[in-house]
């Protein structure tokens, strides 16, 4: 049942009496890091009231371009989309490529920065870098003809092919940059959006402009981690010298450049960085290499396996990698069947990496063998996943004991939880760099730092004086909460009813719960699709999601456009009509049920270490109720392929019988 791939050592895995001391440890280590306060334990920075602090959030690659579209009070879209990253681009571009007759000057793009990319915008750090392959992980290759210089793209070119994307689908000058969505209202008698925006100036001068706009479509696709957290520590705001967060990067500060990792500036420099996740893992590295002294603090070390990067080449590309028409597609899912555990195995591994020789990362992903377990077959399920995650996270630990030369330096650096309870991390330099002379690990055996002062950082009770400190915190959780508060604004969809209020509760008056269809998009909210990773497919890469969103969108976007275009044909053209969908009461409830019926596979995800997956373990706190209630927000059971393939059905069948289209005459604008 299981899949042993050939990454993994040959034997069975460890013995009974060696499982059982493992998962005491896991357990130890989880109780370190346990906190009353959960989530609370961070400031966000997006609502905070402390000026000082929300200077964190300034945007340093902001060149004082004007940006294409200037807010105007009153001016009228057919398509507003909230975000300018690769899942906005997606949008748009599957919107103009689908026979619903949108053309570029019918949409517009919002984001707070003043350019292209989302995530690839904001991080610019040294060491920047896509953990997971370029060839899947960059959307719309196939379609751009492009070819990524490396398997894992830096971040200077994961930039620029968002550029590329707006580009060539003429999409480049229809952003109105540096704005803010503060709410989105549904107006009723006019079938439409009120969206209100502020858009500051591209000068220094701090002045903004506010107003409202209206939408017939409104998409909110914010990207999953795009708000910066800083954890709540006493003195923060205190330190003297420079400090920034890693998403703001301060060249100033280091030297170099994103497209130059001369970090000159720290010679001579001691440098502490707080936080050893995904983001850290990349820049310790670079920064090991300049500094004078560099010292790491960390909280819960990353599980760290060997990322292999190498630059593509040409004839692979041409005859391997992009070998026919709709290859992207192919290779991405075969990679998700991979990260599925699906059982026979494709009998070739396209992508071969560290993630598909993760199987047991499906727990947390979905996958086949998810939508077979049962509540009285739970404890079997959990069992053989842990039996199958020990093979690899034995092997990680291994790892670090191989490659970091100190002995009390490795045993700190090793990861005692199961795979699927945090982001896995792959890089080929960040454990060597803990041999260099200069780079101290700092652990704090779960406890954190103790706190900032105006000289450095304190932790386990002793000062360590510093001339920089950078902040590798991490971002709010992108996968709790409404898709209004991930775009940081409010929503009030038909009869004023707020969106966080229906996440809060997503019971229906029947007392089912009834939240989402198709993950992207909520009764009571017409004309309004989203990103989420509320029951929908996901997996260690968003890419496919965002394309399976795009595409879906643009199906219903296109269905009920036609159904419009007819009415306006047969009426008098004097008459002013407007289309209004929204998924049935119906097909919510039973997206929930099926969505439901997989909650017994997330049982291995009781006891995870506290991480942005588990709310900082809040989840296994929740009352029974509570959990079942999440349990039906959660993930597609069946894996992120089978989403896709849902979808595809309802494409290939013309099925939009899941929503309620209905056009509607003499509309009143404002």
């Amino acid at each position: 049942m299981l899949q042993s791939p050939e990454s993994l050592p040959e034997a069975c895995g460890p013995s009974s009496n060696e499982a059982e001391r493992i998962r005491q440890k896991y357990a130890e280590e989880r109780s370190k890091r346990l906190r009353s306060d959960g989530v609370d334990q961070y400031v966000s920075l997006n609502s905070i009231d402390d000026l000082h602090l929300k200077g964190f959030l300034d945007d340093p690659w902001d060149q004082g371009a004007e940006s294409p579209i200037r807010l105007q009070a009153g001016a009228r879209y057919r398509v507003a989309i909230m975000g300018a990253g690769y899942g906005g681009l997606l949008y748009a571009a599957r919107l103009l490529d689908s026979d619903a007759g949108l053309k570029p000057h019918d949409i517009v793009i919002i984001d707070t920065a003043a350019g292209f990319g989302g995530t690839w915008y904001w991080n610019r750090y040294p060491g920047l870098m896509c953990d997971t392959e370029s060839y899947i992980y960059m959307p719309l290759l196939e379609e751009t003809g492009y070819m990524p210089k490396h398997k894992y793209s830096y971040g200077e070119e994961l930039r620029d092919h968002a550029d590329r994307i707006a580009k060539q689908w003429k999409i480049d000058d229809r952003a109105m940059f540096r704005t803010e969505l503060h709410q989105c209202t549904w107006n009723d008698d006019g079938s439409e959006w009120t969206v209100d925006l502020t858009q500051r100036s591209p000068s220094a001068d701090g002045v903004s402009t506010s107003g409202t706009i209206h939408a017939d479509f409104v998409i909110l696709s914010p990207g999953l981690l795009n708000r910066p957290k800083l954890p709540l520590l006493p003195g923060l705001g205190s330190f003297k010298g420079p400090n920034f967060l890693t998403a703001r990067w301060n060249y100033a500060a280091t030297g170099g450049s994103p497209s130059s990792q001369n970090l000159d500036q720290l010679r001579g420099k001691k440098v502490g960085i707080i936080g050893t996740g995904a983001t850290a893992v990349q820049i310790v590295p670079a920064l090991a290499k300049w500094c004078d002294q560099l010292y790491v603090f960390q909280r819960t070390p990353a599980s760290v396996d060997v990322r292999n990067q190498r630059q593509t080449e040409g004839d692979e590309w041409t005859h391997n990698i992009q070998a026919g028409p709709g290859w992207q597609k192919a290779r991405w899912r075969n990679f998700l069947s991979f990260g599925a555990n699906v059982q026979p195995s494709e009998p070739v591994d396209m992508v071969s990496d560290g993630w598909t020789s993760f199987p047991s990362y499906s727990v947390l992903t979905g996958g086949p063998a998810a939508t077979n377990v049962a509540m009285d077959t739970a404890a079997e399920y959990i069992s053989e996943m842990n039996q199958l995650d020990l093979i690899r996270s034995n092997k990680i630990r291994e790892r670090v004991s191989a490659v970091v030369t100190d002995k009390n330096t490795a045993a700190n650096l090793k990861a005692w939880y199961t795979g699927w309870c945090k982001r896995p991390t792959f890089h080929d330099d960040y454990l060597e760099a803990f041999n260099r002379p200069n780079v101290h690990l700092i652990d704090t055996d779960g406890r954190g730092v103790d706190r900032i002062v105006e000289t450095g950082i304190v932790a386990n009770g002793k000062t360590h004086d510093l001339d920089l400190v950078i902040f590798s915190t991490g971002f709010e959780a992108g996968t709790f909460g409404s898709p209004a508060r991930r775009s940081g604004a409010q929503v009030f969809g038909r009869g004023g009813k707020s969106m966080d209020a229906k996440w809060a509760d997503p019971r229906a008056e029947d007392g089912q719960i009834s939240l989402t269809l198709h993950g992207m998009c909520a009764r009571g909210f017409p004309n309004m699709f989203f990103t989420s990773s509320d029951q929908a497919g996901i997996a260690s890469v968003f890419t496919p999601t965002l394309d399976a969103f795009s595409k879906h969108a643009a199906f219903i976007v296109s269905s009920s456009l036609k159904r419009l275009e007819k009415m306006r044909s047969e009426d008098d053209p004097a008459i002013e009509h407007a289309v209004v969908v929204e998924p049935t009461s119906e097909a919510e409830a039973a997206w929930a049920n099926r969505v439901l019926s997989g909650a017994a596979s997330l049982a291995p995800m009781g006891g995870c270490t506290p991480s942005y997956f588990n709310a900082e373990a809040k989840m296994d706190s929740m009352p029974m109720h509570e959990q079942i209630k999440a349990a039906a927000t959660t993930r597609w059971p069946a894996g992120l392929n089978d989403f896709v393939h849902v979808l595809e059905s309802l494409w290939s069948a013309n099925d939009d019988s899941d929503f309620d289209i209905n056009v509607v005459q003499n509309r009143r604008l404002r």
